[in-house]
């Protein structure tokens, strides 16, 4: 085992952002100059295996590249333990990069939990490691925390939180594709957990939809980062030197997601980094060019995927998404080995893209708003696919079929005799004050109830509406009103005009027609 990883346990701490020459690296780190990733071809750099990578592994009892989830024996027995004598086992729930992971109860409070399992006598046991890369990483969001680690009889046995699915079942969930904002709001969460790891000193070495797991309760939009299985100190503390740069390596992770430098050369930072951009295309398209390749061996398969991904250009590979996925992988791919990352302008990379299009993040990823579709609509009983799958179709045409379901649907469950009793009195009784029916009466015969509508509310909101012609939802106050102030006004203008002509204007006397002569 390298330095890095015997200091292990030793180096807890935070590992600050380190230059590209530290002090104390050696003048043949400084001199050294890496070879920049290839563009048209990697067999010209990439060793030729001599062995097949998986059955080497599996035979030193080392990690291969399998799937988190895993399709285990149905038939096999469950192992009959009690972990801490807290926790009893119920079921299985899959295969990780090593060991099995199995769901169980705590016999006191009924609380559910992961228990990872790894039997004891394997010529290299790595649950330890594992379980010490926990212990590091405890405290951090986003990092399901460890509550025991210890032997039971014949395995050595972790207990973790239970968490919910992978972001590849979800995957499934939503048809094989996810929308740009899901894929945005879980960009920015992955990059944080990573840039976490990072900061730890560690990189991943196996980023890929099954590492990565929506919470529960309380933690459902939040995403968690596991199986730190194939984890490797890249920074150590004691010595402060960062790893070398070597070739004629073998891959370690998934061909899939890994990076191009991950099947020939020792992984960093940025090669983390270029799988999360993987990991996005993927959910954003369903597949990867390089999937589907076939070979006699996995040897050849991997020669291949690394030669598709190394010959595919990066504005072909992101064609059809935004310029940034394009500014995000060419940042990786180009990035040197010993540099750090710079993770805010990863970030801010997605977050333009979000706030060009969205708001802000809610939360609502796609399988959340498919669920609430689903609840809102029930999927309604098609008596046609019924009677089609069970093959009684009779000789009626596909349009009398239609036209007989529709109708079936329409009475079926909708149809009230008392509600059309209680329909047809409020047709003859509700009248308004000329003497005809509410203009709320539709045409398919649905009274102003049933739309919505309060009689005596619109009808007092009528009157009201007579004397005070404002809109719908205006509360006239007579004191307050401009309408009545306005009215008040003219009344007092037009009475202090009668006032002011009768000042003005003499009445004549009251007199005959003819007047007596005067002297008499």
């Amino acid at each position: 085992m390298a330095d890095a990883d015997k200091g292990l346990a030793k180096d807890k701490g935070h590992c600050q952002g380190r230059p590209h020459c530290h002090p104390h690296t050696s003048k043949q780190q400084h001199d050294r100059k890496e070879q920049p990733a290839p563009e048209s071809s990697a067999a010209a750099t990439k060793p030729q295996p001599t062995r097949n990578h998986q059955q080497r592994q599996r035979r030193n009892g080392r990690p291969g590249s399998t799937r988190y989830v895993a399709a285990p024996s149905a038939t096999q027995p469950l192992p009959n333990i009690v972990v801490a004598g807290k926790y009893r086992l119920l079921s299985r729930i899959g295969q990780g990069s090593f060991g099995e992971l199995y769901r169980a109860e705590g016999l006191k409070y009924g609380e559910l939990v992961a228990v990872k399992l790894e039997r004891a006598a394997v010529k290299h046991p790595l649950l330890a490691r594992e379980a010490r890369i926990y212990g590091i990483l405890q405290g951090g969001v986003g990092i399901p925390h460890m509550r025991h680690y210890g032997t039971e009889g014949e395995f050595n046995v972790m207990v973790l939180d239970l968490l919910g699915p992978t972001l590849e079942d979800m995957l499934n969930l939503c048809s094989r594709t996810f929308s740009m904002k899901t894929i945005l709001m879980l960009a920015d969460q992955i990059l944080i957990r990573v840039e976490y790891l990072h900061l730890k000193c560690f990189v991943h070495r196996d980023i890929k939809p099954d590492n990565f797991l929506m919470g529960r309760g309380r933690h459902t939009t939040q995403v968690f980062m596991i199986d730190f299985g194939l984890a490797k100190k890249y920074f150590s503390q004691s010595s402060q030197l960062h790893i070398e740069y070597t070739e004629n390596k073998e891959l370690v992770g998934t061909a899939r997601y890994a990076s191009v430098r991950a099947h020939y050369a020792e992984q960093g930072r940025r090669d983390d980094l270029e799988s999360v951009g993987y990991l996005l295309l993927y959910f954003r398209r369903g597949r990867l060019p390089w999937q589907g390749i076939r070979a006699a061996s996995e040897v050849q398969k991997y020669e291949r995927i690394a030669e598709c991904k190394a010959s595919v250009p990066i504005d072909v590979l992101c064609s059809g998404l935004p310029m940034e996925f394009f500014l995000y992988l060419k940042y990786c791919r180009n990035l040197p080995f010993e540099q750090k990352p710079d993770y805010v302008f990863l970030r801010q990379l997605f977050k333009t893209v979000f706030r060009n299009q969205y708001k802000r993040f809610d939360f609502q990823y796609d399988w959340d708003l498919k669920r609430q579709k689903q609840a809102q609509y029930p999927k309604q009983d098609d008596s046609r696919g019924q009677r089609a799958r069970e093959g009684h179709r009779n000789e009626e045409t596909d349009r009398d079929l239609n036209r007989k379901v529709d109708k079936g649907r329409r009475e079926t469950g909708k149809r009230n005799p008392e509600r059309d009793r209680e329909r047809e009195k409020e047709r003859n009784l509700a009248t308004d004050r000329y003497g005809h029916r509410p203009r709320e009466m539709g045409r398919a015969g649905y009274t102003h109830r049933e739309r919505g509508h309060d009689r005596d509310r619109d009808r007092a909101r009528d009157r009201h509406r007579e004397r005070c012609p404002k809109d719908k939802t205006h509360n006239c106050s007579h004191s307050s009103c401009s309408f009545h102030r306005q009215q008040q006004r003219l009344r007092d203008q037009q009475l202090g005009l009668a006032t002011e002509r009768s000042r003005h204007v003499r009445e004549e006397p009251q007199s005959s027609h003819r007047q007596p002569p005067p002297g008499l």
